[in-house]
């Protein structure tokens, strides 16, 4: 059986959760998961931009963890799809990752004395919009939150993300010969 792209079941302005149940398209549930996938898409965008293959291997690392992410914000019930989401775990340990890429991009890079305009190559400029939709996707987040309880490490690693992206887009920049763009 070949499976339809659409379903027709959205057509009222409601969709599906993940694990079962209903909710308008804009609740809280759904700009959240839809903002990182929004994210996801938007890391896509550097990924493919060239140097293609600066930083491929960890952006397509992160994509998957916004996958992983995403599903499990879908889900309001976890334990109703505790299974599917096995593989769908972030963990303090991937947060201390992206501070250790951090710490060692630092010492490639000049110290920061002012602030950065997101510009410079075509990979810095992808990766500064990604930045910037991840700090949306982080504020869908927090909102979710408050009605919803949610696991501390989402935010701390949406937090930490936007941290890294604004890092490899210098990075970017800096290894083109490019250099920061300042305000």
């Amino acid at each position: 059986m070949v499976m339809k792209i659409y379903t027709r079941t959205g057509d009222a302005g409601e969709t599906g959760l993940f694990g079962g149940g209903r909710v308008p398209k804009d609740d809280p549930r759904v700009a959240a998961y839809g903002d990182v996938d929004e994210l996801n898409s938007a890391i896509g965008v550097a990924r493919a931009t060239p140097p293609v293959p600066a930083f491929d291997p960890l952006l397509e690392s992160i994509q998957r963890d916004l996958f992983a992410l995403g599903g499990q914000l879908a889900a309001p019930e976890p334990a109703r799809v505790a299974k599917a989401l096995e593989k769908a775990q972030l963990s303090a340990e991937r947060v201390a990752e992206f501070e250790r890429l951090m710490d060692a991009a630092d010492e490639e890079l000049t110290p920061l004395r002012a602030f950065v305009l997101p510009a410079g190559t075509p990979k810095a400029c992808a990766l500064h919009l990604a930045r910037t939709v991840c700090r949306r996707a982080e504020r869908s987040v927090v909102a979710l939150g408050r009605e919803s309880a949610l696991p501390p490490v989402f935010l701390v690693y949406l937090n930490r993300l936007s941290d890294l992206l604004f890092t490899l887009a210098r990075l970017a920049n800096h290894r083109d010969g490019a250099g920061d763009v300042t305000w």
